[in-house]
This record gives structure tokens, C-alpha cells and sequence, in this order.
């Protein structure tokens, strides 16, 4: 059984959010390895840093 499903064609509306350039991307642009996602907004996308920030900080505080 596969972990991950491997999709080469991005839904209409998927935003990432690329470690390397430190952007909200639409689509597919950088590879898996340099980005989060998907997300269902570009709000959503913007914000992802945020959620690693807060999600390390619980982790830590266990």
C-alpha cells in the first residue's frame, strides 16, 4: 500500500506554500520536497509558517 498518492495534475484552487522561495504558490510549481499544502485558500497558504510555529511550540511544551 502506497503512503502517499502521487498527483501530477493540481486541483483547480490548491495553494502551497514553498519552503525555498518563501511564497504562496497556485498550483504545482516547486517540488514536493520545498512545499506544504495543499491548502483550500491562498489565506490558508499565507499562514502555514504560522501553524508549523504554533504546532513545534505545543510539541515542545509536552
Amino acid at each position: 500500500m502506497a503512503l502517499f498518492k502521487k498527483r501530477t495534475e493540481p486541483k483547480a484552487g490548491d495553494w502551497y506554500y514553498c519552503l525555498q522561495h518563501k511564497t504562496v504558490e497556485e498550483g504545482l510549481q516547486c517540488p514536493a520536497k520545498n512545499r506544504f499544502g495543499p491548502y483550500a485558500s491562498r489565506t490558508e497558504a499565507e499562514h502555514a509558517m504560522d501553524k508549523v510555529k504554533e504546532r513545534n511550540e505545543e510539541w515542545d511544551a509536552e
